[in-house]
């Protein structure tokens, strides 16, 4: 897709769009507090839960891109379940244990404990309400669309939300040129003579949330926080060398309350 102008912040804003997991909720955060949980009561026998992490984590990152695969991306856009249950057995396997019954038990009680640990930053709910009196909002938020329903019905935001666009019901997912031009037509259903440069995208992303957004010439907002990696990580993602800048960087949501394009 060709470059658009990027965007000036002067530009009003008319909607806004959020992503959902680490930008308003601390995802990996649940992630890692589960697996934690998970590996100390289920783990085989003398295998360390530092141990089971780390073949998580391999897991994850060789797994990780066989999703996208046809014979694995049908299931996971509709019900994430076994793929995180195919993701147990392989970490299982990474330490020579093939064991389809207890990779089912890890899978089921991961995915239990990460919901329970889910929880919304502590300034999401005031940042939701003060855009939400202003301007139509949208989530755009990838991964299955069982687990996505999931969270949102967990942490209690859906009300907030007149579009949502989930990777797992659209069948494509950020970055995809798609998601941002539904997400563009729906907002200009709403309202009429919408420019794509009245659009904010808020996520913790570069790769899935700005760089797309940018591309759409929409306005764009990245929330960058230390929490915000995968345990199959060592740190937080960094923008590519000469990447185009976001429209804003911030570290908590709260500072885009302070914008002239938001006021």
């Amino acid at each position: 897709m060709p470059h658009t102008p990027h965007p000036t912040p002067h530009t009003p804003v008319r909607a806004v769009f959020l992503d959902l997991d680490d930008t308003l909720c601390a995802y990996w955060d649940a992630s890692k507090a589960a697996l934690k949980e998970t590996f100390e009561n289920h783990a085989p026998t003398g295998v360390p839960t530092e141990t089971m992490i780390a073949a998580w984590a391999e897991a994850f990152r060789k797994f990780s891109p066989d999703v996208k695969n046809e014979q694995w991306y049908p299931i996971y856009l509709k019900e994430g379940g076994v793929t995180r249950v195919e993701q147990m057995r392989l970490a299982l396997l990474e330490l020579g244990h093939d064991d389809p019954i207890r990779a089912k038990a890890l899978g089921d009680s991961y995915g239990l404990l990460r919901d329970q640990n889910l929880k919304l930053f502590p300034e999401a709910l005031e940042v939701l309400d003060a855009l939400k009196a202003k301007f139509p909002l949208g989530v755009m938020t990838n991964g299955p669309a069982d687990i996505q329903r999931q969270e949102l019905q967990t942490l209690g935001i859906e009300h907030y939300f007149d579009v949502f666009l989930i990777e797992g019901e659209l069948g494509f997912g950020k970055p995809d040129p798609r998601v941002y031009q539904s997400g563009f037509d729906q907002m200009a259903a709403k309202l009429p003579g919408l420019k794509p440069d009245e659009i904010l995208m808020i996520g913790n992303s570069y790769r899935h949330d700005i760089l797309g957004a940018m591309e759409a010439g929409w306005q764009t907002a990245w929330v960058r926080r230390p929490s915000d990696f995968a345990p199959s990580a060592t740190e937080p993602e960094t923008k590519p060398d000469e990447a185009p800048d976001p429209t804003y960087e911030i570290g908590d949501l709260r500072e885009l309350l302070d914008s002239a394009t938001l006021s």
